[in-house]
């Protein structure tokens, strides 16, 4: 039905802004591919599943931001605007649940690298790190860190719209609804995107730049180069928001995007190195 209209507010920036994230999304799923047929399949390492399936979620979350920044709002008059709004909550809830799926992989990527398996050189650790390298504590923790972020995104999708609905919404389709919030901005969408998701994911970077600063030689190059990417990835969502509350439609068309695309060439540089298989 979408391809059949024409469109009332799709323009020439959201076309161009459209058309990077699909090459976005197409090459979450290369990645996707490449990490698991051509690093977990030879490896069997956890590491490597989390880090393919990883980018298996985040493809599907931006189709279905993709489907409601750009297409839903083209099916007003097909349908009354409260059928509407409540199509766009779906379709906004499934693109935040399936990015805190692939948050959950980031947390097992952590959970592996900072609880690998045990040494022989610490055997003879005592006190709290060797309560730590337990093998049923290591385990108990890595689950932790996973199920954390999935109890996150199924809350994504059961909590009520007066906490998650965008204002914008509210007032363009004149949707009946009293809104929960913070500064002006839904108390859900704050506390996921301004306290949650930062405490998540600022981990990662920062987890590959101590790494980094540990190791040498090819793991120090690979570790900072993910370090890098991650940062570039993370800067490229924020500054989305950022551009968008700010209003600057034309640099946010264009700019969040290409920083995206430049944190995942380097993200699949940074993990190329044969010796990591």
């Amino acid at each position: 039905m979408i391809f059949q209209i024409n469109f009332q507010y799709f323009d020439i920036w959201d076309a161009v802004e459209s058309g990077l994230y699909y090459a976005i999304v197409g090459f979450y799923f290369l990645i996707f591919a490449f990490f698991l047929l051509m690093r977990f399949r030879t490896s069997k390492k956890l590491y490597w599943f989390y880090f393919s399936i990883l980018f298996l979620f985040l493809a599907a979350g931006r189709v279905f931001f993709i489907v409601y920044y750009f297409y839903a709002p083209e099916l007003r008059g097909t349908m009354s605007d409260i059928e509407l709004v409540d199509l766009m909550m779906m379709l906004y809830r499934l693109a935040t649940f399936s990015t805190w799926m692939g948050i959950a992989c980031l947390m097992g990527v952590f959970g592996t690298l900072i609880l690998p398996p045990l040494t022989e050189n610490e055997n003879s650790e005592t006190g709290l790190k060797k309560f730590l390298r337990q093998k049923n504590i290591k385990l108990t923790l890595k689950i932790v860190l996973i199920v954390i972020p999935i109890i996150i995104g199924i809350l994504a999708l059961t909590l009520s719209d007066e906490l998650l609905m965008d204002p914008d919404l509210k007032a363009v389709y004149g949707y009946p609804i009293d809104l929960l919030t913070i500064f002006g901005y839904p108390t859900g969408r704050f506390v996921l995107n301004f306290i949650l998701l930062p405490l998540m994911v600022l981990i990662i970077p920062i987890l590959f730049v101590y790494l980094a600063k540990k190791t040498f030689g090819v793991l120090r190059r690979s570790y900072a180069l993910n370090a890098i990417g991650f940062f570039i990835y993370f800067s490229g969502r924020i500054s989305q928001g950022l551009l968008e509350t700010f209003g600057f439609p034309h640099v946010r068309a264009i700019l969040p995007p290409l920083l995206i695309l430049l944190s995942l060439l380097i993200i699949v540089i940074a993990n190329n190195y044969e010796q990591l298989r």
